[in-house]
């Protein structure tokens, strides 16, 4: 066998080891309750809650975010990221909490945040004209 056979069948073996593990992290949005009785990770899809209070001291713990969210059932809970706080977060529309449930915290992995568009204000601006 040529090397090239050897270094074709490597790179498709590894394609394939790609697309297998991309494909078992495609899920559908859950709910807090979806949270609770599943136990697993999941990813819950939701509004911050602005009037609770949020938890950042990066002198204290660098790596430790807590607030508060509602979920699209309007179910609210605490929320633990294990990550320093992102800029903007208070600017954000939506938020897509990726982790599980402990207790009565959902602790999250990873955080995703659709912030408002730098657009917006001259569509509103523009239409408003006409």
């Amino acid at each position: 066998m040529k090397k090239i056979h050897l270094i074709g069948i490597v790179v498709i073996a590894v394609a394939i080891a790609i697309l297998i593990s991309a494909a078992g992290d495609v899920s559908t949005y859950a709910s807090f309750k979806d949270a609770i009785n599943s136990g697993d990770k999941v990813k819950v899809c939701a509004h911050l809650s602005k009037d609770k209070p949020m938890e950042y001291n990066p002198d204290k713990d660098p790596n430790y975010f807590s607030f508060y969210v509602k979920d699209n059932d309007q179910k609210e809970h605490k929320v633990v990221l294990l990550a320093a706080k992102p800029q903007d977060f208070e600017l954000s529309e939506q938020i897509v909490i990726t982790g599980s449930m402990k207790d009565d915290v959902f602790m999250a992995t990873d955080m995703l945040m659709k912030c408002p568009s730098k657009y917006k204000d001259e569509e509103v601006y523009v239409k408003g004209k006409s």
